[in-house]
């Protein structure tokens, strides 16, 4: 979704620099000549961020953020000064204005900020979205299931939420660890302040730091001006800590210590930072063994741990297939524009049947594949993926003949099945890791390779 973005300066020519310097961000810019035209702008046009000038004819910048904050609009405010007006910058923070810059300010500054601004944003839209869908939603949000073990889910989260203890999410790739963290988010104290997520895994082990903790201008190569890190934008709210178990030894660290103290400093930095964070982690990792193996801090593994949720995967709660399938068919036949609804009982036996070793994650993925090539409202077996279907083709090709079907056909029909099942069976094992799973199995990494595409099997649902 593209921003929008309101610059309010009396000087035409300011307005004008601020709109080239900003050009490359992509976001639509409105312009005010002052603070009245600022808030009739405003309302007319709901921007997402407000750049302006202190000094200004009929009301100035400083009378502009104080009007804002007595209507309770809560959209950020970046002040602009001359050189030594700082003291009224520090004025129009304690106002209410997000940040200042003094003239001449750093394009890449200005840039670097407002996108951090943006981003901030970014994550309260997404936070009230899915505030928004769970309100529309019964039991625990996005959650669906009401199998014995995810009741015992659903038990865990209403006596955690509520607490401000760290909880530890554990269970296979695919699972939904991140909607349970959500839903105890949104079940606690803190469901009225940012809920922010952070993928370890996801991150090179020398940019977390950064990610986590914020950087200073400077503090490295393309550090152009400050940067909040997620600790500093989740403030007040929850940090979502997901692969907790893929994070650097020397990170674990810093974090046990932030985790202890509820302060750092950012990187280049040397004021200290307080926050109030709730940590909340999840893990496919089995974190006892990696703390024998050295890779995982034992100390950390408790601070973390005060309430541990397990996860179960897919084909231990077979039981909520159909549940899931439903509403997967409800939410893509919406996106895509279809009508797809009926799902006929040997179709659903074989979803029921299949071991989904990518968990929810697959199955989501499988639905959605099958609503985007239907051409009508029921869900036929050709519409599913071929390692779904090859659990029934194993079983008729192997133990019933069929009228016009050869033997050498029939085998083959076998022998894909087998590779598809052998081969997920090996990268479920080794976490999609082929470099691992091929001399395993005995093959070269380029001969699965081929075989992987020959399959369209995806190995990135396994890790």
């Amino acid at each position: 979704m593209q921003h929008k973005i309101l610059i309010v300066d009396d000087d035409p020519a300011a307005r004008y620099g601020l709109k080239r310097a900003l050009a490359a961000l992509g976001c639509e810019i409105v312009e005010a000549e002052d603070g009245e035209a600022a808030l009739v702008a405003v309302a007319q046009s709901n921007p997402d961020l407000l750049i302006c000038d202190i000094q200004m004819p009929k009301m100035d910048g400083l009378t502009l953020v104080k009007r804002l904050a007595d209507q309770g609009d809560a959209r950020p405010v970046i002040v602009i000064t001359a050189y030594g007006s700082e003291r009224v910058a520090v004025e129009a923070m304690k106002a209410g204005a997000y940040d200042y810059l003094s003239k001449p300010y750093d394009v890449d500054e200005l840039r670097c900020l407002v996108e951090n601004v943006l981003e901030t944003v970014r994550l309260r839209r997404e936070n009230e979205t899915l505030r928004n869908e769970i309100r529309q939603q019964s039991g625990f949000g996005l959650l669906i299931g009401r199998s014995r073990a995810m009741e015992g889910v659903y038990d865990l989260i209403g006596k955690v939420a509520m607490t401000d203890a760290g909880v530890l999410i554990s269970g296979e790739s695919g699972t939904g660890k991140e909607l349970v963290a959500r839903a105890i988010h949104e079940q606690s104290g803190r469901k009225a302040r940012p809920f922010v997520a952070v993928n370890a895994a996801a991150l090179p082990t020398e940019l977390i730091e950064s990610e986590l903790f914020g950087h200073e201008r400077g503090a490295f190569t393309g550090a152009t001006a400050r940067r909040q890190g997620k600790f500093e934008l989740a403030d007040g709210g929850t940090l979502f800590l997901d692969e907790i178990g893929d994070m650097h030894i020397e990170t674990q660290a810093k974090l046990l210590r932030v985790l202890e103290e509820k302060q750092f400093e950012r990187l280049g930095g040397s004021e200290t930072v307080t926050v109030d964070v709730r940590i909340i982690s999840a893990t496919n990792k089995d974190l006892p063994a990696e703390i024998v193996e050295g890779r995982f801090r034992e100390d950390l593994f408790y601070r973390l741990k005060v309430v541990d949720i397990f996860l179960p995967p897919l084909r231990d709660r077979r039981e909520d297939i159909p549940l899931l399938v439903q509403h997967f068919l409800a939410r893509f036949n919406d996106q895509h524009g279809k009508a797809m609804t009926d799902v006929p009982p040997d179709v659903m036996k074989m979803l029921m049947v299949y071991g989904w070793p990518g968990n929810i994650r697959e199955l989501m993925h499988a639905v959605e594949r099958a609503v985007i090539f239907s051409d009508g409202s029921e869900l036929r077996r050709d519409l599913l993926p071929q390692e779904v279907r090859g659990v029934e083709s194993v079983e008729s090709a192997e133990s019933v003949w069929r009228d016009g079907v050869f033997f050498q056909d029939a085998k083959q029909e076998v022998v894909q099945s087998f590779e598809v099942a052998f081969i997920r069976s090996a990268l479920e094992y080794y976490e999609g890791n082929i470099s691992r799973t091929a001399p395993a199995i005995g093959m070269k990494r380029q001969a699965l390779q081929q075989k992987l595409k020959e399959h369209g099997i995806d190995p990135g649902i396994y890790r």
